[in-house]
């Protein structure tokens, strides 16, 4: 089935309104930069951290379930990620080398969030070096020493009060504004490709409709 024609099916089942809105957003749509979350504790942490991602057009999110499972929180999520692409590992011993591996074919540097003497701050994170996977650990013991060893850059948030850790969404937060920021301003190849965003059209169409696919047998 070709894709343009899946989307030409679905758009006109909903509104030039909603239509409009998808355009508007879809161009702002990046893989540039992604995500990782590995074993977040609190689902509040993990919920708001998608929503983060979601408002600055980060559309994959990697979730490493280790031990920790994660857990939707509706209140926080605020239906965010039903327009994001979630990616979970959990169904191995060590889920977290099965994200890495994934994310090091498809190109990306390993990122690992560390307040370490070893740690690019943001300011200084050089953006123009191919495709980033940002990974922040859990809430005690932070990124885990698999990825710490394997991680190809450090990255930490420059600070200047006493206390020198912040919520992981909090970090997260300021983090994706000033990455995602610097990569529109510094990196050309930043958005979806044209197929990417076809594919992407027919996700959102079909979270816009009903019984989407008793639908999609109608094309058949």
């Amino acid at each position: 089935m070709i894709l343009s024609d899946v989307v030409s099916f679905f758009s006109g089942l909903v509104t030039e309104k909603r239509m409009n809105r998808i355009e508007e957003i879809i161009v702002q749509r990046t893989r540039y930069v992604t995500v990782v979350l590995e074993d977040i504790y609190q689902s509040q942490n993990a919920s708001a951290v998608l929503r983060t991602c979601e408002c600055f057009g980060i559309q994959d999110i990697h979730i490493i379930e280790n031990y920790n499972p994660y857990n939707i929180n509706p209140m926080v999520l605020k239906g965010s990620d039903k327009w994001l692409s979630i990616h979970r590992y959990n169904q191995y011993e060590n889920n977290s080398d099965e994200a890495f591996n994934r994310l090091k074919s498809e190109g990306y540097r390993v990122v690992v969030t560390s307040l370490s003497d070893d740690s690019i701050t943001l300011d200084d994170f050089n953006i123009n070096c191919g495709k980033c996977a940002i990974i922040f650990g859990n809430e005690h013991q932070g990124v885990s020493k698999s990825l710490m060893n394997q991680a190809d850059e450090f990255l930490k948030i420059s600070m200047c009060g006493f206390t020198q850790s912040l919520n992981i969404s909090v970090s997260a937060g300021i983090i994706i504004a000033q990455l995602t920021k610097k990569m529109k301003q510094y990196v050309d190849n930043w958005q979806l490709s044209e197929k990417e965003k076809d594919e992407l059209r027919i996700e959102w169409l079909k979270n816009s409709v009903k019984n989407p696919q008793m639908l999609m047998k109608l094309m058949v």
